[in-house]
């Protein structure tokens, strides 16, 4: 957090109720980015929504959105605003935006784990997560892509024993996230806890899209902080 930021923060809190404060705090408790999700090319709005309501419910703070053949569209029906606690990332100014995607989250230290049957799985259950991990869902259709399923440090799938091929995306996404996330919530080995730092800048995110007229706040802030400017 800069300084103006924080003091930006300082200012919004007074117009922001206890009641939603506490909410904050209440949610801050049990988000992570221990896990992150990428979403590689998904278009169906309904279980694309859904994925992003389940990250949400279950406490992960960021989607990494790669758009490579299809644009991102939100159904608000089913997101329920669960959006506007989300960090989104959008990947596509190239044609094929998945190295991207996976080179950074590689750089900030993330196993990238590919969501799909393989040889060498886990199930959600054995799924090492003593270090971050980031969870590619792919297509209904097609899965995910050569490159992701290549680029993949680890598999995992979820055991199925009926006569159906696979989850529906939005259901494995959230089976996935809510067995791992109750898993990491039971570890006491692994700080997945977002810094306090990070709090902050979520309280400030959170304080600008819960209050409306936000230009007005700011013109206000800035004539009574001048040295902001």
């Amino acid at each position: 957090m800069t300084p103006r930021d924080q003091a930006f923060l300082d200012f919004l809190y007074q117009f922001i109720t206890d009641e939603r404060k506490e909410r904050f705090e209440e949610v801050l408790a049990w988000r992570t980015r221990h896990i992150t999700v990428v979403l590689e090319d998904i278009f169906q709005p309904h279980n694309a929504s859904a994925v992003l309501r389940s990250c949400d419910l279950t406490g992960i703070q960021d989607v990494h959105i790669v758009e490579n053949n299809f644009s991102f569209d939100i159904n608000p029906d089913v997101v329920m605003g669960s959006t506007k606690w989300l960090d989104i990332h959008h990947y596509n100014e190239l044609e094929f935006n998945t190295p991207t995607v996976i080179d950074r989250l590689h750089g900030q230290g993330y196993q990238i784990v590919a969501t799909c049957p393989h040889q060498n799985d886990f199930s959600p259950e054995t799924l090492p997560l003593d270090q971050p991990i980031a969870l590619l869902f792919g297509t209904e259709k097609t899965g995910l892509t050569d490159y992701a399923l290549e680029h993949a440090d680890k598999y995992v799938q979820i055991p199925m024993h009926g006569f159906t091929e696979s989850f529906n995306i939005s259901v494995s996404a959230a089976l996935l996230m809510y067995t791992l996330t109750h898993r990491l919530h039971q570890m006491t080995d692994v700080n997945w806890h977002l810094t306090e730092d990070e709090k902050q800048k979520a309280r400030l995110e959170w304080s600008r899209r819960t209050l409306s007229r936000m230009k007005q706040y700011e013109r206000k802030f800035n004539e009574i902080h001048p040295e902001f400017r």
